[in-house]
């Protein structure tokens, strides 16, 4: 049993099959059938289809019997450093879930790189919605879009609202110095991952770095939080289910989250970018950027008079990340990738002139 896609194989039935292959296939059945057999999950032949586009890390549906469960692995190596840490990932949504936050149960974690190439993990299967670019109909009336934008800031602040000061979760991260770094990082990250001139990374960064505000406060952070990676209940009135794409979390400044959340956030009037990943906030009834912050506002009693700085860092990083998945388009490397790719040749100066709004400077004041 053998599934291809443009870049390789995706899923063969056993190892024998992935040893003839001159990539590794993502998905190796028999070896994730033990796995899942020593851990107690399951019996019996193992089922699959992947779960969404995954520009980076990948998910799969698996059932065995009457049992489902959720596979979450890494693209295939070589991995850039410091990025698509399964264990990690997993670890930090073991301890949030621990305080209350809405998230996946971790069942089994594998750090044997020698079952499918890179670790991975296996949660609960979550039957709920996540919403995009259509209304789910049972939360079309206004009340509910409006109780729908409301969740996700709500959700936002009960993960703002979770203790770091000890324990596992205060070691998670370095937030000392976290915004400094993130504007260092990107910086270096551009030149890596581009092969045209596009002065205004260089002069937005610039900006970013001379006006670095003072963290208020240290949170966890989701690092990719939107509506987008929320599962609401399958039934009204809307409740947030679970968090979901872990990847970027750590422990830093929480307006990072809200600076991401409120910049990629769609409503009527706003300017479309590649990050318009939930568009549906842009018909009546959702609430409002305005209206987002204002909630946050009450709840968390954060000063948030540089939001736009946050703002502008969250679009700015975005077209860093962007570029290097554009680049790797020209290359060749995403042959399948007819959509999302090619539309960032003109996406990401998209991205660029969003967080010069934000920062409410001209190109030639930024620089």
């Amino acid at each position: 049993m053998m599934r291809t896609v443009p870049d390789g194989v995706e899923v063969v039935a056993d190892c024998a099959e992935a040893a003839r292959l001159d990539l590794p296939p993502l998905l190796i059945l028999d070896a994730v059938e033990k796995f899942m057999d020593v851990q107690g999950l399951g019996i019996g032949p193992l089922s699959w289809c992947r779960i969404g586009d995954g520009q980076s890390n990948v998910t799969y549906r698996l059932q065995r019997g009457m049992e489902v469960f959720v596979l979450r692995r890494g693209p295939r190596p070589p991995l850039p450093r410091s990025t698509h840490d399964m264990v990690r990932e997993a670890r930090i949504q073991q301890l949030v879930r621990k305080q209350g936050v809405p998230v996946p149960e971790i069942l089994a974690i594998c750090q044997d790189e020698s079952l499918l190439g890179v670790p991975f993990y296996i949660m609960s299967f979550l039957s709920g919605t996540v919403i995009t670019d259509q209304i789910p109909g049972y939360l079309g009336a206004m009340a509910q879009r409006e109780a729908t934008s409301a969740a996700v800031v709500d959700t936002l602040v009960q993960l703002h609202q979770v203790d770091v000061s000890a324990g596992e979760l205060a070691a998670f991260g370095r937030p000392e110095g976290y915004l400094k770094r993130q504007v260092q990082r990107f910086s270096a990250l551009w030149e890596v991952n581009t092969t045209r001139n596009l002065p205004e990374v260089v002069s937005i960064g610039s900006w970013l770095e001379r006006n670095i505000p003072t963290s208020q406060a240290v949170t966890v952070i989701h690092g990719d939080f939107r509506a987008g990676n929320l599962m609401f209940e399958p039934s009204s009135p809307a409740r947030v289910m679970a968090i979901l794409d872990w990847e970027m979390a750590t422990v830093g400044d929480p307006l990072a989250d809200l600076g991401y959340l409120t910049a990629t956030y769609s409503e009527p009037g706003s300017f479309s970018t590649p990050l318009e990943l939930t568009s549906v906030t842009r018909e009546p009834g959702y609430l409002t950027r305005d209206q987002l912050i204002s909630r946050y506002r009450e709840r968390m009693h954060l000063d948030l008079d540089a939001l736009p700085w946050y703002q502008t860092l969250a679009l700015w990083k975005a077209s860093i990340f962007c570029e290097a998945i554009y680049t790797r388009w020209l290359k060749g490397e995403r042959p399948g990738d007819t959509g999302f790719g090619p539309s960032l040749e003109e996406g990401i100066p998209r991205l660029l002139d969003g967080a010069r709004q934000f920062a409410g400077v001209s190109s030639t004041v930024a620089s």
